[in-house]
């Protein structure tokens, strides 16, 4: 084979192998806005209940740092310009972002990052993705609990809002994604 054949080839390589990324991260975006549909209201707080937490800490976990991050920047791209990605009780576009919710949507691709980052560096274990899983949401409950603190001008208010209503639920996402990424892990394994 020639050189300029074999470039053509290994461009087209690239241009395949950028658009099966690229996929990969939209669908990631799109797999986040479907767990925002699963959306429980709770009268006594602005911030519902929601399976979001849930696809940010399974994306990170399943596809890394970089992929997870990006696929997260994509989904507030999403909301921002009023796709309907963001919680369906909420205003939707940036009024959902700048509204109470807005520290921990702004705290999603920070989360997926970690989350994936740490599942990067050593043995694609359930006690490591379960660690990635606890990082993200330490990062999760910083960015929003700092943010509606900022709402409600209250940081014991940010906490009754934010915090205690939904510890328990979040330990139960955070298990659930450690052993459906670790799991994938083991089955990809298998199958290579």
């Amino acid at each position: 084979m020639t050189k300029p054949t074999s470039a053509i080839l290994n461009s087209q390589d690239l241009m395949l192998e950028w658009a099966r990324q690229g996929a990969i991260v939209v669908g990631a975006s799109l797999f986040v806005a479907l767990c925002a549909r699963v959306t429980v209201p709770l009268p006594f707080t602005p911030v519902p209940l929601t399976l979001q937490n849930f696809g940010v800490l399974l994306v990170g976990l399943a596809l890394g740092s970089k992929r997870g991050f990006a696929a997260l920047t994509l989904y507030l791209v999403e909301g921002a310009s009023g796709m309907p990605v963001f919680n369906p009780l909420g205003p939707g576009g940036i009024a959902q972002i700048l509204g109470p919710t807005g520290g921990f949507l702004l705290a999603y691709p920070f989360a997926a990052g970690a989350a994936g980052l740490v599942m990067e560096h050593g043995k694609k274990t359930f006690a490591r993705a379960l660690a990635g899983g606890f990082l993200a949401e330490v990062l999760l409950f910083l960015g929003g609990l700092s943010w509606l603190a900022m709402v409600t001008n209250s940081v014991s208010q940010a906490f009754r809002f934010g915090l205690y209503w939904f510890v328990f639920a979040e330990i139960i996402k955070m298990m659930f994604a450690a052993s459906l990424s670790a799991g994938w892990e083991r089955v990809f394994k298998a199958n290579s």
